[in-house]
C-alpha cells in the first residue's frame, strides 16, 4: 500500500539520489537478483500481487493496488499484458495479494484475489475473490461474472493485512498482518463456505513487521514472506505450515526496490519474483532470483 513509514521512505530517497539501492539479508540461497524487464505498461502503475500462473506455464497474475480497476492481469516476464480479467460486480477497496492454489474442484487451479488492506484499520470484513484460473486464448480481455467472495474478519479486530497464502495441501488460506511487531498470522480453515461471513482465526505470531506480500511454492516445501527491507525464507520440511513458521527464517540477500510489494515463487520452486509498485518516476524492473 501506498503508506510507509516515514523512516522507510527518507532511507528510500536518499538512497535513490545517490543512485544506490540497499542490499540487505545474508543467506546466499538465491543469487543475485536477475533483471528480466521493466515496467513500462500503463496498465500496471501500482502492482500490489503477483502469482506465477498453474494453467499458462511461464506467465504471471498480477493486479493494482487500491482505487484501480477490479481486474487481474496476466503478463509474461517482459511484462506485458497477455490478458486482462475484469471481476464483473467486484470493487478493488485495496487488492493487496493475490495467490494461485487448489479450490473446490480437484485438478483445477483457481486464483485467490485478496481484497484485505486496511491503512486506517477502519473495515470490519475483508473479500477474498476466487475463481477457477482462465487459460490464455485468442481473446485478450474477458469478463469474469462467476466467482466466490469469501467474506472474513479477524477474530481480534479491524487491523491491516496485506499478505495471503494457500496451503497447496490443505487448501487453507493464510493472511499475515503488516502495521504490528510482532505480525499474526490468520487461517481460514478448509472449507471455508462462501454463504457465511467467516472469522480468521490466529494460530501465530512472527517477530516480524510491514509484511506486504508471501507466498508457498506449489509443492509446499517453501516459503516467502517479504516486508520493504527483507526477504524470509522457510523450508517447511514436511512440517505443516504454522510448525515450519516456528522455525528462524533465512534472511535472503534482497536488493531493496522503491516499494517492492509483490513477490511470487515460479511453479518449480526453483526460484522467486519481485516487483514494485511504480514511485517517484523511477525505472521498476520485474526481478528473478534464481535458486543456487
Amino acid at each position: 500500500m501506498r503508506m510507509r513509514f516515514a523512516s522507510y521512505w527518507l532511507i528510500s530517497v536518499c538512497l535513490l539520489a545517490c543512485g544506490q539501492r540497499r542490499t540487505t539479508g545474508n543467506s546466499n540461497i538465491f543469487s543475485p537478483p536477475k533483471p528480466l524487464a521493466q515496467l513500462t505498461d500503463k496498465n500496471l502503475p501500482e502492482v500490489s500481487g503477483l502469482a506465477s500462473s498453474a494453467a499458462n506455464p511461464g506467465l504471471l497474475w498480477a493486479h493494482n493496488d487500491s482505487g484501480n480497476p477490479a481486474i487481474v492481469y496476466l503478463v509474461d516476464e517482459h511484462l506485458k499484458v497477455r490478458l486482462s480479467c475484469r471481476l464483473k460486480g467486484a470493487k478493488n477497496r485495496d487488492w493487496e495479494d493475490i495467490a494461485v492454489g487448489p479450490g473446490p474442484e480437484e485438478g483445477t487451479s483457481y486464483l485467490y484475489v485478496a481484497d484485505i488492506g486496511d491503512n486506517s484499520a477502519h473495515h470490519g470484513l475483508k473479500y477474498i475473490y476466487r475463481f477457477k484460473e482462465p487459460v490464455l486464448s485468442k481473446k485478450r480481455q474477458i469478463t469474469i461474472t462467476g466467482f466466490d467472495t469469501i467474506v472474513f474478519r479477524l477474530e481480534d479486530g479491524k487491523k491491516d493485512t496485506e499478505a495471503i497464502m494457500v496451503d497447496p495441501a490443505s487448501r487453507d488460506i493464510y493472511i499475515i498482518s503488516k502495521r504490528e511487531e510482532p505480525v499474526h498470522m490468520y487461517r481460514l480453515s478448509y472449507p471455508y463456505p462462501v454463504t457465511d461471513t467467516l472469522t480468521a482465526k490466529k494460530v501465530i505470531s512472527l517477530p516480524l513487521t510491514q509484511i506486504v506480500s508471501a507466498g508457498i511454492s506449489a509443492d509446499g516445501t517453501q516459503i516467502l514472506m517479504k516486508n520493504y527491507d527483507h526477504v524470509y525464507y522457510w523450508k517447511t520440511r514436511g512440517k505443516p505450515v504454522v510448525e515450519a513458521l516456528r522455525q528462524k527464517p533465512e534472511v535472503l540477500e534482497y536488493t531493496e526496490e522503491p516499494q517492492g510489494e509483490a513477490i511470487a515463487f515460479n511453479r518449480d520452486g526453483t526460484g522467486f519474483y519481485t516487483l514494485s509498485e511504480k514511485l517517484m518516476g523511477e525505472r521498476i524492473y520485474l526481478y528473478f532470483y534464481e535458486k543456487r
